[in-house]
């Protein structure tokens, strides 16, 4: 093996694959963490207990506007090892499972044909069929320490004790936690919550929680950073520090607000593998950064060329590209509920377009519902106490566009979108967001099911929008997604897109005309029974749930009980969907819900049909 890698070095090296001026490829060490925010102390926390991550970025740079694509592990860990965007690739449902394209690798394989020992302890969640080849060991015993001699190592240790199940789950809470010291506990009445949370002591205790469980992830990292230290590689090796969405709280998890998406990021480069002025020691870096930066940045590092296909921006390394001037995030299906959110975020305003407007913010979700946090919120809704800014988060539906100032207003809870002072900063931002959407063909615009027919046929989500005509289709699908949550003006534009060839503009165009539930329009009664027939699952659907909209539910529900009980999985979802969201108008359709309960394909069918019963049973059966 040593043999092999020598000579992949002199050969790379000799064809200048390896970047001028690398002498020898550094080693790269991954610390990464799960659901947490910036709240350490070298962030300006002064109720933060982090002494080796304040310690590790007075030795290296600290990246003040770092971001990941989602606010939610499994699609932002996707765009990370491979450098491109989740709604790209197709990764972009919560489990959901890609047919990659033959030319995209992971990264670490680069890596690894260039000589590099690769290994991942040890979660993974791609949310795509991997290829064997992306690492040398992946398991809970990978380590760096198990390559050959000299050769250099690329290495992730993934910390799991910060994911929110540590802040729900008592027991977890205390087993990663057994460990702290009296002066590392947390007094819950001194801390400060945002102000989209109500403040009692549940709360109060959730967010204590979260701050001890990022105590215990620093003693790890601590370790970490103490045994490379002791086996003389500290000197050889770049770490990063990073975590892959923000807190694992409501609203923040799942969520494209700064709570979600924003996250750590610390870097530390030994003075001998520095470029230029890059990694100077208890620095901060303004910068943008997307986690889908991660990838070329590490192949820009070890001296790789990187791959022209990659979305991401090295931020660190030779010959580096113009800064970003946005990063970009986007919510699609969050276990069983859909909901498209996508976010433009600059150094200082973020907007937000809810595909979705008629849902609200909180949809019954069955893991975070589980949650105190968000049992306290459920509680205080129902007792109408709410504080203001929490109320917010618990309307029915959202404003379709959300636009946030940042520096003014860090909780984001004071919407701009309307305020005339801010018209251009909307348009600008609206624009850079519609043109993120046709340029990196945002397949998250196509229902689910209409996803897994294309990706038969093109053999991989990414082929889906790329045929001879897809920037024309791209263009219809995105303006007509827009027009479905544009008001009254938009309906003769819905009517004509009906009639287009691409059944996902279709979908759009009738998901539209139920947005309007135009009672009064014969022309949109008359398109959506004609749409009954329709040849996609998901256009089927969409025109059953404008007819109940238009009060027509009786015509509904044929289509809507075929597809329930149909081939198609997401389809079904899909039908679950409407028919929990048609509330007493579904009570016809019971012994088939009830049906859904034992005959589904997913947990996500049998969770929205029982959550549908519990609604019009008045009872409440839980389901895991």
């Amino acid at each position: 093996m040593m043999m092999r890698f020598v000579f992949v070095v002199l050969f790379l090296a000799m064809f200048g694959q390896f970047e001028k001026g690398l002498a020898k490829p550094p080693n790269i060490l991954w610390l990464s963490a799960e659901d947490i925010g910036p709240h350490l102390g070298c962030y300006g926390d002064a109720k933060a207990i982090t002494p080796n991550l304040d310690r590790l970025a007075q030795q290296g740079v600290l990246y003040t506007h770092a971001f990941t694509t989602a606010g939610v592990c499994a699609p932002c860990r996707s765009g990370i090892i491979t450098g491109m965007y989740q709604t790209t690739i197709g990764t972009h449902h919560m489990r959901c499972n890609a047919n990659l394209p033959e030319f995209l690798k992971p990264f670490p394989m680069y890596l690894r044909e260039a000589g590099y020992y690769c290994t991942n302890n040890s979660k993974t969640d791609y949310q795509f069929t991997a290829p064997k080849q992306i690492w040398d060991a992946s398991s809970s015993k990978a380590h760096w320490k198990n390559r050959n001699s000299n050769q250099p190592f690329f290495a992730v240790f993934n910390f799991t004790g910060c994911h929110e199940s540590g802040i729900a789950s008592g027991a977890k809470y205390r087993s990663v936690t057994k460990n702290l010291k009296p002066l590392q506990r947390q007094d819950p009445v001194q801390l400060k919550l945002p102000p989209y949370y109500p403040d009692t002591p549940v709360v109060r205790e959730d967010w204590k929680r979260n701050y001890e469980l990022i105590t215990a992830m620093d003693i790890w990292v601590g370790d970490h950073l103490r045994a490379l230290k002791a086996s003389g590689e500290a000197e050889n090796t770049i770490v990063f520090f990073w975590s892959d969405h923000g807190v694992g709280l409501p609203r923040a998890k799942r969520w494209l607000y700064d709570s979600g998406t924003r996250i750590p990021l610390i870097v530390r480069i030994p003075e001998i593998l520095r470029v230029s002025s890059q990694g100077a020691p208890g620095t901060s870096d303004q910068q943008l950064i997307s986690s889908i930066d991660l990838a070329p940045t590490v192949m820009k590092l070890a001296g790789l060329s990187v791959p022209n296909y990659m979305q991401g921006r090295a931020f660190l390394g030779n010959q580096l590209k113009a800064h970003r001037e946005y990063v970009y995030g986007a919510r699609d299906r969050m276990d069983e509920r859909y909901d498209i959110i996508r976010m433009v975020r600059d150094k200082r305003f973020r907007y937000i377009r809810n595909y979705e407007p008629l849902k609200p913010y909180y949809q019954y979700m069955n893991t975070p519902e589980k949650g105190a946090t968000m049992k306290e919120i459920r509680r205080l809704e129902q007792s109408g106490i709410l504080p203001s800014a929490a109320k917010l988060f618990s309307a029915k539906r959202k404003p379709i566009e959300e636009l946030y100032d940042l520096q003014k207003d860090p909780h984001e809870i004071r919407n701009l979108a309307d305020n005339p002072v801010y018209i251009q900063q909307l348009k600008k931002m609206r624009e850079a967001h519609y043109s993120w959407v046709r340029e990196t063909r945002d397949i998250g615009l196509l229902p689910e099911s209409e996803i897994i027919e294309r990706e038969a046929l093109y053999g991989s989500r990414y082929g889906i929008l790329r045929q001879k005509d897809s920037s024309s289709i791209m263009t219809r699908l995105s303006e007509t997604a827009a027009l479905a949550s544009s008001g009254q003006d938009a309906l003769p534009m819905l009517l004509k897109a009906i009639n287009d060839i691409d059944a996902a503009v279709r979908y759009w165009g009738v998901t539209g005309i139920g947005n309007l539930a135009p009672r009064e329009s014969v022309n949109a009664l008359l398109v959506a029974r004609k749409l009954l027939i329709d040849s996609s699952a998901s256009v089927r659907i969409a025109a059953g749930r404008a007819l109940a909209r238009m009060g027509k539910p009786e015509e509904s529900f044929p289509v809507l009980k075929k597809a329930l009980a149909g081939p198609h999985q997401w389809a079904r979802l899909e039908a679950a969907i409407v028919l929990d969201e048609m509330e007493e108008q579904a009570r016809p359709l019971i012994p088939e819900l009830k049906k859904a309960l034992r005959d589904q394909p997913n947990k996500y069918i049998v969770r929205v049909a029982n959550r549908a019963l519990n609604d019009l049973l008045n009872t409440n059966n839980e389901v895991r």
